[in-house]
This record gives C-alpha cells, structure tokens and sequence, in this order.
C-alpha cells in the first residue's frame, strides 16, 4: 500500500511542475518577441524597410516565437505524456518536447527565405504589399477550411487518441523523439498557413503573434475549437478579399 502510495506521489511530481516550466519558457518567448520587435523598430532606416536579420538571428527569433505561441497549446499531450514518464514506462519527457521542437525549429530555415524574399516590399506596405497579404490571407482561410486541416487538428484536439495511434517505442528515446516529432507533424499541418500569415504581415508583429496565438490555444484545447477554425477561415477570406480589392488597407494592419 506504502509502495502505491509512493507510486502516485512520484508521478504526480512531473505533473505538478511541467505546466509552470512549459509556461515559464513560453513567458520567456514573448519577452524575447517583445524585445526583438522593439529592436527591429529601432532599426528601421531613412527608407523605412527593417534592416533585415541574420540567418541565425532569424532562427533565435524564430525557436523563441513558437516556444511563446504553441507550448500552451501542447500542454494537454504533454502532460499525458509525463504521467507515463512518471511510471518510467517511457523515455524522459524532454525527449518527446526536443522531437516536437526539432520539426517547428527546422521550418525556421524556409521561413527565413520567405521572409527575406518578402521583408522589403512588406516594410513598405505599398499596394503591393497589401495583394501579397491578401493572397496569403486567402491561401490561409482555404486551407482553414479544408480536411487536411480537420484531420490534423483532430489529432491535436485528442492527445489520447494520438498515443493510442501512433505511442509506439516510447520506451526507447530515439522511439519518443520520433513520436514528439510526428506530434510536431499534426500541429504543423494545423498552424503552417498561420505562420504564413504571421510572416506576411511581419514575423515580430507582436498584435499578430497574439491574436494567432489565442487563435491556436482555442483550437486545440477548448471545446468549440473546431468550429472557431471555421470561423477564423471565414474572416480570414473576408480580410483577404478585402486587401485585394483595396491593398492600401494594409497599412492600419501591420
């Protein structure tokens, strides 16, 4: 009985910290947002346009903006995972996390091209800019609405559901990276059209990072989430088509 006791105890302990600590490093990737969005104001020239980043200025920027805005919303798989960390029956938790946060870092790298490619005629919100968003609005609000995105949210919306599927080898760590990485697949295929969209109207936009994040959290986590993806294509469609039709509107967007 003293055993089970111990038992429970032991595994209650991950459970009781992992939400603090995934919370506190999502703390931290908005202060470094927040300071890097500061720092590219600063350093705006006599043009306008942002003086672009390093590759791996970009990459740090990049690593702590999705720690900020998608740990919350794994917290649920995560924490499922930990209960079974607890019992030693998988490998250490932190080893599912590196897999889920080696997919999200490694669109860093495509990320940065887009954004170079993009960053000047952005930066100065000419009717330009304002078509190149809509377009990306309008992409983002049919793939809002398309199986594809059904299917992968699904999987996030059920973290039981995916370790019943796909917990294979969790025992061993290269087992549980891989599975991490696989989760960090589905919520790829969830929220790779709203970086998109994040890109497009300006990686540090802090008004945007917020907005998308809330966005995210709803979907994966509350029960209407699937219903307010509908709704978020439905007004991503009607933004977009707005920008289209009068691209200038950008400039009260970013």
């Amino acid at each position: 009985m003293a055993a089970r006791q111990d038992a429970t105890t032991t595994a209650r302990v991950p459970d009781r910290w992992l939400a603090p600590a995934l919370l506190a490093i999502a703390g931290l990737g908005w202060w470094w947002s927040a300071v890097s969005a500061r720092d590219m104001r600063s350093g705006m020239d006599m043009s306008g346009a942002m003086v672009g980043m390093s590759l791996a200025a970009f990459l740090v920027a990049w690593v702590a903006m999705m720690a900020a805005m998608m740990l919350p919303a794994v917290l649920p798989v995560v924490r499922l995972y930990a209960r079974a960390a607890a019992r030693a029956t998988v490998a250490p938790v932190a080893v599912f996390v590196a897999g889920y946060g080696a997919v999200w870092s490694a669109m860093g790298l495509p990320a940065f091209f887009i954004w170079k490619r993009l960053d000047r005629p952005l930066a100065d919100t000419t009717p330009t800019a304002g078509r190149i968003v809509g377009v990306v609005l309008v992409a983002a609000a049919v793939y809002q609405l398309s199986p594809l995105k059904t299917v992968c949210l699904r999987h996030c919306r059920s973290p039981l559901g995916f370790f019943m599927q796909h917990g294979k080898n969790l025992h061993r760590p290269t087992g549980a990276f891989a599975v991490g990485a696989r989760h960090g697949l589905y919520c790829l295929g969830c929220c790779w059209m709203l970086m998109a969209v994040l890109v497009a109207f300006g990686s540090m936009q802090l008004a945007w990072m917020v907005g998308l994040a809330l966005l995210i959290l709803v979907e994966k986590v509350t029960p209407i989430g699937e219903r307010v993806a509908v709704v978020a294509g439905v007004a991503f469609l009607a933004l977009g088509m707005l920008l289209l039709v009068h691209p200038a509107t950008v400039a009260g967007l970013s």
